[in-house]
């Protein structure tokens, strides 16, 4: 049997996730995004137990990430610490073989199913499809690319919003 290396978004701690092996990798801005004090020990003993690792994505898994989400609108949506998150994956993934990405957020999920690394949820119940967005004017209509960095149309001056499509 596999083993399985987990990579673990900021909701896993806040969800409870606890690891239990030396399999689990996290990235170092997830460490400011825990608020709560449980969450915090959570990760604090999962560190110091060495259950535990802070790793950096190599920048081929961040460009990899990038065309990803470019592709599918999901630049629209996701954080820094999001795109690091799903290049971790791809990284362990490519080093260790089996990964399982642990996170709540359905916007990673998203692009982790793009990406075809299969992920666990810890207090929802996932995604059931993938989806894309697009930049939408309110008003007319007009799709703009995802690089239009005004909040309202050209054309009409209605508000611009992000719309999500099928995939």
């Amino acid at each position: 049997m596999k083993e399985n290396f987990k990579v673990l978004d900021a909701s896993a701690f806040i969800g409870g996730y606890q690891p239990t092996d030396k399999n689990n990798f996290t990235i170092s801005e997830v460490t400011e995004e825990l608020k709560d004090i449980q969450s915090k020990m959570i990760m604090k003993n999962a560190l110091k137990d060495e259950l535990l690792k802070i790793v950096e994505p190599d920048h081929e898994s961040m460009a990899t990430v990038e065309t990803t989400i470019k592709q599918s609108g999901d630049i629209l949506r996701l954080s820094k610490t999001d795109k690091k998150l799903l290049a971790l994956s791809i990284h362990v993934k490519k080093v260790y073989g089996n990964v399982i990405l642990i996170t709540d957020d359905y916007s990673i999920q998203n692009v982790s199913k793009l990406l075809e690394i299969p992920f666990k949820t810890v207090l929802t119940t996932g995604i059931q499809r993938i989806y894309g967005w697009k930049k939408v004017c309110k008003g007319c209509k007009k799709e703009y690319v995802d690089e239009y960095s005004f909040d309202d149309c050209e054309i009409c001056g209605s508000p611009i919003f992000k719309k999500r499509i099928k995939k």
